[in-house]
This record gives structure tokens, C-alpha cells and sequence, in this order.
């Protein structure tokens, strides 16, 4: 149970049902969970829904890359909506099952590309230690490019918002799913 109950579409403010109708005719084709809860500021929720619609739908990095970047950060939170929804996505973009159970069981996951494995390890870095080493910095510009390295920060960043506000919030796996953390 979120901490914000769901809001009624009838009693959303003009500018609330704007943003609403926006995120809904975009990518994502609903306002999911953490996207939810900003609407109660709709100019958070502006904002917030444009960066996430680029990061998952428009960055330079492959549907496997991001989805593999956005499990690492829903790992690091624990944040079980998020692990939900994108576990899933990983699988189907190309990411082994085996390593996105590793990444849940906080294992170190083994990857059979070179490119998966510099996206985790930078991710790890960021996330575990708060720095990137200068080789795993110089391995991601290798493998993703100048530009595939800061759209990576990007999402991290992105989606530890994500994590955020799932984990502020509460806001739970759906009705009838498993919490994918609850047994960590």
C-alpha cells in the first residue's frame, strides 16, 4: 500500500491531467507507480516523465544495455516495483536469466559480452562506492563510446529517482506478484 493513495483522474488539477494524458500517449502507454506518485507535482512529473521517456526509450544504448543498468539500480534499492517490471524487460532484450537472478541474489552476475559486463561493473562502482575507477572508466568509453557513457549516468541517475520514490513511498509490486526482495 503506497503511502499516496491513487489519485482520481476526476480530481486531477488541469495541469495534473495534462501531464497525465501526456505520459499516457507516450511510450509507456499508462502512468505506472513512481510516475503516479509525482503527479502529485505535475511539474515534477513533467519533467521527471521526459527525462525517463528518453532514458528507457531514446538513449544511444540498446533496450538489453539500459534494462541492464536500471536492474542494477533496482537491486541496490531493493526496490521491488522496479525489479518487477524491468526483470523481465531484461530478459526479453537479450540479458541471461542467470544473470538477472545473480543481479537479485546480489551475486556477481557472469556476463558473456563485454559490453554487459562494463555496463554492471561501472553501475556497481557508482552505486557501491560512489566513484568509477579510471579503468572500468576507459573500458565503458571503449565499449559504449563518449556518449553511451554519460546517457549510462543518465539512466543510473533516472532510476535511483525511480528507487527513491518507490522505496519513499511504498509503492508495491502488483496486486498477486512477490516481492523480489522480500526473502534477501
Amino acid at each position: 500500500m503506497s503511502r499516496i493513495p491513487a489519485l482520481d483522474i476526476a480530481d486531477l488539477s488541469p495541469e495534473q491531467r495534462r501531464v497525465h494524458d501526456t505520459i499516457v500517449a507516450g511510450p509507456r502507454g499508462a502512468v505506472p507507480g513512481p510516475l503516479a506518485i509525482w503527479l502529485t507535482s505535475a511539474e515534477l512529473a513533467d519533467k521527471a516523465q521526459a527525462l525517463g521517456a528518453f532514458c528507457r526509450f531514446g538513449s544511444s544504448l540498446s533496450p538489453r544495455l539500459s534494462e541492464l543498468a536500471i536492474l542494477v539500480v533496482g537491486a541496490h534499492w531493493t526496490a521491488g516495483y522496479e525489479w518487477h517490471t524491468h526483470a523481465p524487460l531484461a530478459v526479453a532484450a537479450g540479458i541471461d536469466p542467470s544473470a538477472v537472478e545473480a543481479i537479485r541474489a546480489r551475486r556477481a552476475p557472469v556476463f558473456a559480452r563485454a559490453d554487459e559486463q562494463v555496463v554492471y561493473e561501472l553501475a556497481r562502482e557508482l552505486l557501491a562506492i560512489r566513484h568509477v575507477s579510471d579503468g572500468t572508466y576507459r573500458r565503458a568509453v571503449g565499449q559504449l563510446g563518449q556518449k553511451g557513457v554519460v546517457e549510462l549516468i543518465g539512466i543510473l541517475g533516472y532510476y535511483t529517482l525511480i528507487s527513491m520514490t518507490i522505496k519513499t513511498f511504498e509503492v508495491a509490486v502488483p496486486e498477486g506478484a512477490a516481492d523480489p526482495f522480500e526473502s534477501l
